[in-house]
């Protein structure tokens, strides 16, 4: 597909079915309220306890929000089905499974979303360490999305170090999530899942950012390190994403390394997994990494993806629903070793992506080989598609403040049904 074929208006309709997601995600939050506070709880428990398994050493997770270890063919069992005491026994990949689904994880913007002026947050994404932070019973302990822990340490959050809280429930619990920076040794919290013992699952962004700020500020989590607190923690500068607010995010000098900018819908639920009501963006001016890096740090000269190979030889993403690529013949997957549940690494070939009514048709693709074992899920059809963009028509922040202004003109236009008064 030529380039131009690709440059559309910033909602693209073409390629993406967004706008209809976050739609029905919205609808199914509001039609199915889960046992929030039984999973904040089980949650909480598990990632005090699980312990890290003696053949995975507690390695940095790769820094794309999409991309965790690779799971074990052999192993059927959903992680996500399992309680806390079934949890806390899983090893290797199904823990790291288990875990990267614990966490809600933005999709990649691949349209602009309606409304998004006034419904939606933009902050600066911090560059760094996507983790869980849970203090209770007298320490704090933060976990990486892949199931190991990063830190135990005492802190200033509630329960969270011995002298603290004293008169407090032992049982009480403070879930955030964070984005650990190396450089400055910080904890930046994006996001507040439970707060001493009160789940958050279900309250609106609106709400939970608000509880964010007006809480743990009374902690003295903010403060500097000291012997009862061993790491800082720190919020980020959130703005209703309108004009002003887009451009301070994305022109506003932050004490942090920026790894682009997360739009959050201001009525969604903290919901686990990929979302599409929670959003990342990046161009060259404010993140280091746009398109996608090899091993050695050198952009490829084809864009590559990663995908699931089911019992059929369909090639899947990590979408619930699935969404095939291609497909494999059986006699290749006898010959090169293959089976379900393997990662397969392609390379999309000059015949790029072709759609049909806003859906991929079909996929040039070019086998690699198998992914490297440190993943445990396909990419998903957002971050092919943002990658694919990237490359050759990019969604720009013009589109993005081209949106912001469509829809206040949109919002301030008389009603053609309006009375004229004379």
């Amino acid at each position: 597909m030529a380039p131009h074929d690709l440059r559309r208006p910033f909602k693209r309709p073409a390629i993406s079915d967004q706008q209809r997601r976050r739609e029905l995600s919205l609808q199914r939050q509001a039609q199915n309220r889960l046992d929030a506070q039984h999973h904040a709880r089980r949650l909480a428990s598990t990632l005090l306890f699980l312990q890290p398994p003696q053949s995975d050493p507690e390695a940095d997770p790769e820094p794309d929000p999409e991309i965790a270890p690779e799971a074990e063919p052999e192993q059927v069992t959903s992680p996500s089905e399992l309680d806390v005491r079934e949890a806390s026994k899983l090893k290797g990949a199904q823990a790291r499974k288990w875990f990267a689904r614990q966490l809600m994880l933005p999709e990649w913007m691949i349209d602009v979303p309606d409304q998004l002026a006034q419904d939606w947050y933009v902050f600066a994404r911090p560059s760094g360490k996507r983790c869980f932070v849970v203090s209770t019973n007298g320490t704090t302990v933060s976990r990486l999305r892949n199931g190991s822990m990063l830190h135990r340490f005492p802190s200033a959050l509630p329960n969270g170090a011995r002298t603290r809280d004293a008169s407090g429930s032992a049982q009480s619990y403070t879930i955030l999530d964070c984005i650990f920076h190396e450089a400055d040794q910080t904890y930046y919290v994006i996001d507040m899942v439970c707060w001493r013992g009160y789940s958050l699952h279900d309250c609106a962004a609106e709400f939970r950012f608000f509880w964010l700020n007006s809480k743990l500020v009374e902690t003295g989590a903010f403060d500097p390190p000291s012997q009862y607190h061993r790491y800082r923690f720190s919020l980020v500068p959130v703005y209703n994403c309108d004009q002003s607010g887009l451009s301070a995010a994305y022109t506003e000098p932050v004490p942090y390394v920026k790894d682009g900018l997360l739009f959050y819908n201001k009525h969604a639920h903290y919901q686990t997994g990929n979302t599409p009501l929670a959003l990342v963006w990046k161009d060259e001016n404010c993140s280091q990494y746009v398109i996608d890096t090899d091993s050695k740090g050198q952009v490829p000269s084809q864009q590559q993806v990663v995908l699931e190979l089911q019992d059929n030889g369909n090639l899947t993403t990590s979408d619930e629903p699935h969404v095939v690529f291609g497909c494999l013949d059986g006699d290749f997957m006898q010959k090169s070793g293959l089976c379900c549940g393997n990662l397969l690494r392609f390379a999309i070939s000059n015949g790029g992506l072709s759609f049909l009514d806003g859906k991929l048709e079909k996929a040039d693709l070019h086998y690699l080989g198998k992914s490297n074992r440190a993943r445990a899920f396909a990419d998903s059809y957002s971050k092919v598609m943002f990658q694919y963009m990237a490359r050759h028509s990019p969604l720009k922040v013009d589109d993005l403040l081209a949106s912001i202004n469509s829809s206040i003109e949109q919002e301030n236009k008389p009603s053609d049904d309006q009375e004229m008064v004379g």
